[in-house]
């Protein structure tokens, strides 16, 4: 049995198939409690963790990514850190995207990102989703059996993503392969659990390289040569000040959406799947009432949040829910913990369709740095499951891989940034295509 006192959460992978009692355990103990582990704090609470991710003054993104393991040439000292980090940030993983980034700076980059994200876009993003469901599904239906996540989730979410950006078709196939070829498939991994948690020496600054260079190709022609498409439109996009962004800056708002994107989204879906698998009477009752998808796609984004942990690190000294938090102190966000915390959402761990505050959740954070993919990954989780449940009956988990019922195994990825499955078997009987 494990010792909750002692765990490392960043290590230890017992952790990994079932988190939520180690969750409950930091919360019996205060929403707000310091850890044995790297200096970090842990919030648990829904209350505490919602004023945490509103308090961007006192609170640096500097750490989203790689939490207690940002290493600063110099000592965090005194009651307000903030000059230290300011100087010192661009010394830090991932530091060129607009997750790590506070104030002014990461407001300019989000604006370019909005601009993007149209609701009219957005609309047209979401005709084309109805097409790229049936062309995916098209690849495995007639099996009647497929490992959910690589058959569909993530090439599914890397298409709605490319799309949304404005790739071209012509070069989608390549994207699959680049995803599909590259030691990372799916999306960015850029902290993991086991021995690799603590080795951040040997981590790039920035992740997302190869695919940055990409896009770098597609904006600068398009800065040549403007044509009438949204990766023209992101080319030439101005700051809210008039000014031009660099190159490299533009695509690092593009590569970060398409990355994060993707791994957000797919592991929604590979949650959906399997609570449908597991209830068969969902499944008829999500079919004969179509409406109800939306409240099914909330619900499943709070009881299993793709993102398990989110950092701050405290720019100065702080109180949070009656606990003193001093300068410079990691401070690690459970949005998991946050979303079953007992004091915003009555029984949490168990998964009510209906449940009236549903979309209350922190899966998507709060405050400046909320997901703006949030919009973007619940239409692709209601239009895959109406349209899955159109060509899908009597879904099901696969005894052969993931056990009998009451004697289930699942293996989730090892990582204590995001919540995943790693894979989901899957059996169905397939049905027509509705014209």
């Amino acid at each position: 049995m494990t010792n909750y006192e002692s765990v490392d959460f960043f290590t230890d992978e017992s952790l990994l198939e079932d988190p939520y009692p180690y969750f409950e355990h930091l919360r019996s103990k205060c929403p707000v409690v310091a850890t044995p582990h790297y200096g970090v704090v842990a919030v648990s609470g829904y209350d505490e963790a919602t004023e945490i991710y509103r308090n961007h003054e006192t609170f640096s993104s500097c750490n989203s990514v790689v939490g207690p393991f940002a290493a600063f040439p110099e000592p965090l000292e005194g009651d307000d850190v903030s000059e230290i980090i300011d100087r010192n940030r661009d010394q830090l993983p991932m530091n060129e995207h607009m997750v790590t980034m506070d104030a002014s700076m990461h407001a300019r980059e989000r604006a370019l990102l909005m601009r993007l994200i149209t609701p009219k876009r957005l609309k047209e993003n979401e005709a084309f989703m109805w097409s790229a469901v049936d062309r995916q599904l098209d690849e495995f239906i007639g099996d009647g059996r497929c490992e959910f996540i690589s058959a569909y989730a993530q090439p599914f979410a890397m298409l709605v993503v490319a799309d949304v950006l404005g790739v071209p078709e012509a070069d989608h196939q390549s994207f699959r392969q680049f995803f599909g070829l590259s030691a990372n498939p799916g999306g960015i991994r850029v902290a993991t659990g086991g021995a690799e948690a603590t080795d951040y020496s040997q981590q790039p600054l920035n992740a997302l390289d190869s695919l940055d260079e990409w896009f770098a190709t597609y904006i600068e022609d398009r800065r040549r040569e403007p044509r009438r498409d949204v990766l023209t439109d992101l080319a030439l996009a101005n700051y809210t000040d008039g000014s031009t962004p660099d190159v490299a800056s533009v695509v690092r708002t593009a590569t970060f959406l398409f990355a994060a994107g993707q791994e957000t989204t797919a592991r929604l879906l590979a949650t959906g799947l399997k609570y449908l698998a597991e209830n068969p009477e969902l499944q008829d009752e999500l079919r004969s009432h179509r409406e109800r998808i939306p409240d099914f796609i909330e619900e499943a984004l709070r009881i299993e949040s793709p993102v398990k942990a989110d950092f701050r690190l405290a720019r100065r000294a702080i109180s949070v829910g009656g606990v003193d938090i001093e300068a410079g102190t990691p401070v690690m966000l459970l949005n998991g913990a946050a979303n079953r915390d007992p004091r915003r959402f009555e029984c949490p761990a168990e998964f009510r369709i209906d449940r009236a505050n549903a979309k209350e959740h922190l899966a998507f954070g709060r405050g400046t740095h909320s997901c703006p993919g949030g919009p973007l990954a619940r239409a692709e989780g209601r239009i895959s499951i109406e349209r899955i449940l159109d060509r899908m009956r009597d879904i099901r988990l696969s005894e052969e891989h993931h056990g009998p019922p009451g004697d289930r195994r699942f293996q989730y990825e090892p990582t204590w940034v995001l919540r995943g499955l790693h894979d989901l078997h899957i059996e169905f009987t397939p049905i027509e295509a509705p014209k």
